[in-house]
């Protein structure tokens, strides 16, 4: 499989996730039929293109990526469709964990690249 199919895999595992903990949100604890059921859907769905990565990516690698962006997806969600607005703090704290996944995938000699 190709570099850019695993990256591709793992960007979909990533917007699965960001789908499912939205609709997590959406679930209000489970109660609704609906978003449960796309909780489940999208998590199974996710970790299985994860885990398909981790043939090629290592697991630390892999996980930073998709935390990073994870983060900044549901962050921009939450923002976005539920009016959940982020401090400085928190801010800051996004752009460093953006930043580190930067600098490892730009220098660690564990990526292939």
């Amino acid at each position: 499989m190709s570099q850019a199919a695993i990256y591709g895999l793992l960007f979909a595992a990533i917007v699965l996730e960001v789908i499912g903990t939205t609709a997590l949100q959406l679930s209000q604890q489970f109660t609704r039929i609906g978003p449960t059921a796309l909780v489940v859907a999208c998590y199974a769905a996710a970790f299985y293109c994860l885990s398909v990565t981790l043939k090629s990516i290592p697991v630390g690698i892999a996980y930073a990526i998709w935390s990073a962006l994870g983060i900044v997806l549901i962050s921009s969600v939450g923002l976005i469709f539920f009016k959940q607005r982020l401090d400085l703090p928190a801010i800051i704290g996004l752009g460093l964990i953006i930043s580190g996944v930067i600098v490892g995938n730009l220098f660690s000699k564990s990526v292939s690249h």
